[in-house]
């Protein structure tokens, strides 16, 4: 561009250099990325007109695809340099569905004087000259000064010429040179991060040729580097998602190249990457931090370490340092600053099989994923964080009694780990081997203050509400963790999260949209499987269990869904087959847990329609399995239920003295089985007062996998019947009928019908109550006829068919 042809554009107090690619405010310099740069001109020179997102994506990344979050976080950037505050969107406008608009009105004005920026250039020279002409004078002896002045060492301490005059030129020669220094720095400098930013992670260059270092030193600095409340790593389930979509394998290994455009892909602000090399004995170390935008260094650091044995206190060190170099204040840094052996392992083979563990518990294989992490226990039995994830991992699974052996033992090791550790281990011991969901909850939420950048304490908190049964909170949390996590993701946890409010048709677009991406979560199949069954698509039911029945690890979970389909639909001969096949895959993988917890499940069914024979044998079978903690509570309602008092007792003991602090056993699962047999016995009155107590946690869900929901409300509204007060047994009945994406396909929520017409014939409403009866009997309609609960509730209708009440 020519001298004359120069231009710039105003708007407000701000003046945009389209040349220098320089926005100022008030002729003060403002700092924005290049990309956010662009985005602005495209939107100041089509003032006032719509910019489609699609057309102002092309314009700034015309050779690649990214995601749309790049373009939001720019927009966010822009808004933030521009002043913009909260709902005060004075200059960029949001056209929602379509893109954005510049409401502000902008001139074009031609260069008539000299640039601002260069005038400034020009007044730091002068001002530079001004000084050295000045301290020069005041250095050069005049002619007329008396010897003796001339051995004073400076002439402000001691001349008496102008003392007043030269300090003044000093500080304002300071003040100069501090602005000038300001105004050089801002255009030359490589600017730190902030704590809104993300960091991508690449592999070490490995020079050494030792494989032991491969993916162990990238999980060593990540676990150094999680310490931080001020960086936030990219995630590796969305490093894994962001390489499927660019073709590349999931478990690729991060090269710079790769991690560099994974970064520019998710909007992240930098790549760490890392190489290690050997030099005779010793081993160096060195961590650079560069702009994944134009590869423009950010930081960087070095250690050495005098032999193999001390690699990983080198990396320690590099850590710490890249972390104060980035930005990180030097408090928070020394604070949550644990050395890296202790943080993770002081042994290279044990950290090397444990980030293996975790590349495979990221890619869904979970039978490699606990292999690994038992290797790395083995290689360090003190390795806390692998005890804690394997726990974990099994949890997942179902197998709750293996998991609370590992968190136990992490938890006893967890004064070997970092602060961020700790919080990992103790929370989920305070809740998954204590069960105490208040002092779990009171870890999560420090959790989150400590680091509100991690997705793991939202995620976690909406776990607990989903036992207090709190399903708009599950939802806003998991909500929270998903956006902490990045734009556009989507976990299972997600769409179950959306079953859970009855929202059945978000659930599924977004489960078939992630299958779309190549998610292949399994956990997807089983939450369409729900969704099929409550929108009553069975051929949908059939064709997703069928997907999963080849899965070791999730072909059982899909048997137990047909099993309490068939018994939802009241056909428990083909529920009994499913249960048992159910039971005998899980006990092939090695799951006795979830075969257990399939034979109680269909304990309880047995007993809720009267087959209190068939309801005590699986109760046997359930328990000569495993006496598991749900496996125990779910046999005690059975036999309850089935009348076996001695049982109840036995099991009721058992589980109060094994789990003392346990929420959801103290006052969940004990209430419902004393209120059972307390209705069986003949006392309602004394089932409704034992209940009372369950009031905030009966809308929950008891347990994690194989679980039961609003058993307290089932139980409560039999008891009002039994007491014959109608109304208010009519109003537990539909508190199950209006949960239906908590209820699921357990059998209550087919029974809730019933319960639902007696209670309303109790109340003497008998064309709602009929309605009711039909309800229950057309769901019913292929059931098998032995049925006792079927039996009843037949001749029950036969009498409304002739006029009279049940």
């Amino acid at each position: 561009m020519s001298k004359e042809n120069k231009h710039f554009y105003e708007f407000g107090p701000f003046r945009v250099d389209p040349e220098q690619r320089v926005l100022l405010c008030d002729n003060q310099p403002v700092p924005l990325q290049p990309k956010a740069f662009d985005t602005l001109l495209v939107l100041i020179q089509h003032s006032q007109e719509v910019v489609l997102k699609d057309d102002l994506m092309k314009s700034l990344w015309p050779d690649s695809f990214v995601e749309e979050s790049n373009l939001s976080q720019n927009i966010f950037v822009l808004r933030k340099a521009l002043g913009e505050k909260g709902g005060d969107h004075r200059y960029i406008v949001t056209m929602p569905g379509r893109g954005y608009r510049f409401a502000e009105k902008v001139r074009v004005i031609s260069e008539g004087e000299t640039f601002v920026a260069e005038s400034h250039s020009r007044s730091k020279i002068l001002v530079e000259e001004e000084v050295v002409r000045d301290v020069a004078d005041l250095e050069r002896p005049k002619r007329h000064t008396k010897p003796s002045e001339l051995q004073l060492p400076t002439a402000l301490s001691k001349t008496a010429s102008r003392p007043t005059l030269i300090l003044e030129i000093l500080i304002a020669a300071a003040a100069a040179l501090t602005l000038a220094a300001v105004g050089y720095l801002y255009f030359r400098r490589t600017p730190g991060l902030t704590d809104k930013d993300t960091v991508v992670l690449a592999d070490f260059a490995n020079a050494t040729g030792d494989p032991v270092f491969d993916g162990s030193l990238r999980q060593g600095l990540s676990a150094q580097l999680e310490q931080s409340p001020f960086l936030s790593l990219l995630s590796d389930h969305r490093i894994a998602r962001t390489l499927s979509l660019m073709a590349q394998p999931k478990d690729a290994r991060l090269t710079h190249d790769l991690a560099r455009e994974v970064c520019q892909r998710t909007a992240s602000a930098a790549v760490l990457d890392g190489t290690i090399a050997q030099i005779g004995a010793r081993y160096l170390l060195t961590l650079r931090a560069l702009k994944c935008a134009n590869g423009e260094p950010l930081a960087s650091a070095t250690a050495e370490a005098s032999d193999k044995n001390h690699v990983l206190e080198a990396l320690g060190k590099v850590a710490s340092e890249m972390r104060s170099k980035l930005g990180e204040s030097l408090n928070s840094v020394q604070k949550y600053d644990v050395p890296a052996p202790e943080v993770t392992t002081p042994s290279l083979e044990a950290l090397k099989s444990y980030s293996l563990a975790m590349h495979a518990r990221n890619a869904n294989s979970d039978l490699p994923t606990i292999q690994l992490f038992q290797r790395a226990i083995d290689q360090d039995s003190n390795f806390a964080m692998a005890h804690a994830q394997l726990g974990v991992h099994y949890f997942n699974l179902g197998q709750t009694v293996r998991g609370a052996d590992h968190i136990q033992r992490a938890y006893e090791l967890k004064d070997r780990v970092s602060d961020r550790e700790k919080l990992y281990i103790a929370s989920h011991y305070d809740y998954l081997v204590k069960g105490d969901i208040e002092a779990a909850r009171k870890d999560y939420e420090l959790w989150a203050q400590v680091y509100p950048r991690d997705q793991t304490a939202p995620a976690m908190l909406g776990v607990l509400y989903l036992h207090l049964g709190d399903y708009d909170k599950v939802l806003t949390m998991t909500k929270k963790a998903e956006d902490l996590l990045g734009p556009n993701k989507i976990s299972a946890n997600l769409v179950w999260s959306y079953i859970l409010v009855n929202r059945f048709g978000e659930a599924k677009a977004i489960a078939l949209e992630a299958q779309t991406r190549k998610e292949d979560d399994p956990t997807y199949h089983l939450s369409l499987y729900m969704i099929d069954f409550l929108q009553q698509d069975f051929a949908g039911t059939k064709r997703e269990a069928a997907g999963l029945l080849s899965s070791p690890t999730w072909g059982h979970a899909a048997l137990d869904y047909e099993a309490d389909t068939a018994a939802y639909g009241g056909q428990f001969a083909k529920a009994r087959e499913f249960t048992h096949r159910a039971a005998d895959s899980a006990q092939k993988a090695d799951n006795e847990q979830s075969a257990a917890s399939y034979q109680a499940d269909a304990a309880i069914r047995e007993a809720l329609v009267g087959n209190t024979g068939l309801a005590k044998q699986g109760v046997k079978s359930a328990l000569a399995l495993l006496n598991a903690k749900d496996v125990e509570a779910m046999s005690a309602i059975a036999s309850s239920l089935a009348g076996d008092s001695a049982q109840t007792m036995q099991l009721i003991n058992d589980l109060g003295k094994r789990f003392p602090q346990d929420t959801i056993v103290q006052f969940n699962y004990l209430l419902t089985i004393r209120a059972a047999a307390e209705l069986r016995n003949g006392d309602p009155g004394k089932a409704i007062g034992t209940l009372v107590a369950a009031a905030p946690y009966e809308l929950g869900t008891t347990a994690l996998a194989s679980g039961i929901s609003l058993y307290p409300v089932y139980m409560r509204g039999e008891a009002y019947l039994a007491a014959k007060q109608g109304p208010a047994a009519a109003a537990e009945f539909q508190k199950i009928l209006d949960h239906p994406g908590v209820v699921q396909n357990q059998l209550i929520g087919a029974l809730a019908h019933l319960g639902l017409g007696r209670a309303l014939a109790l109340s003497g409403d008998i064309s709602r109550a009929k309605a009711a009866y039909q309800d229950f009997l057309s769901l019913w309609k292929d059931a098998d006829p032995d049925i006792p609960i079927l039996k009843q509730a037949k001749a029950e209708y036969v009498k409304f068919q002739k006029g009279t009440l049940p």
